[in-house]
């Protein structure tokens, strides 16, 4: 048993006995987490509050409300620990990550102009959803935008997820075989990605400072 194995079983357990014993705070409580930093996805939560429509002790349009409302609750502490956090944290330490004051003017026309489509599509892919907010109040999205398209994003995901526990019933883990394979398969683009771009921006120093260097001869 490797540790991925072992971690994945005790967010599991740790869910299912969350839900078991809250009810709709634990599904609250639980997506407020998932959209923030931490490892819960909800792809796990809901095909289980599914299973529980279906044996009665749950109620699908209250688990949709109480999803989704975690959801905008951890996605805005995301937000606002960007927009207050995000900008002093790069400005001190970004030389460390490649990142500068260009990058954060970079970050607020960027969210300024696709913002909406840029939320609404991260909520429905695994990794992303759980740290796009914290750009977001990086690039200072325009708030009302953000919780609109928050509510949409999150809303019509959880509702997904939540339907294929309810038609999964007993077999709602089975979700996690798939989205566990998409979650690698993102998480990887996301690398690949994230390397371009810092071989990118290496390049471009280089070249920067070979200007600079026959400038000087």
């Amino acid at each position: 048993m490797n540790i991925i194995t072992v971690i994945l079983e005790s967010v599991v357990v740790f869910c299912i006995s969350l839900i078991s014993s809250l009810g709709y705070f634990g599904v609250f409580f639980l997506m407020m987490l998932e959209s923030m930093i931490f490892p819960i996805p909800s792809e796990l939560v809901l095909p289980f509050a599914g299973f529980l429509i279906i044996e009665g002790k749950m109620n699908f349009l209250l688990v949709i409300l109480f999803a989704t409302f975690g959801s905008l609750v951890g996605s805005l502490l995301s937000y606002y620990l960007g927009k207050y956090g995000g900008n002093r944290f790069v400005l001190k330490y970004g030389k460390y990550f490649l990142l500068n004051e260009r990058h954060l003017i970079n970050a607020e026309k960027w969210f300024s102009k696709r913002g909406e489509l840029t939320i609404f599509i991260g909520r429905f892919i695994p990794v992303i959803r759980h740290i796009i907010s914290i750009p977001a109040g990086v690039g200072k999205m325009n708030i009302k935008k953000f919780i609109l398209y928050t509510l949409l994003g999150a809303g019509i995901w959880n509702a997904f997820l939540t339907y294929v526990g309810f038609t999964l019933g007993k077999n709602w883990e089975t979700i996690m075989q798939y989205s566990d394979y998409i979650s690698w398969f993102i998480l990887g683009v996301i690398i690949m990605v994230g390397a371009y771009f810092l071989w990118k921006e290496i390049k471009k120093r280089r070249e920067k400072s070979k200007r600079r260097v026959v400038l000087k001869l």
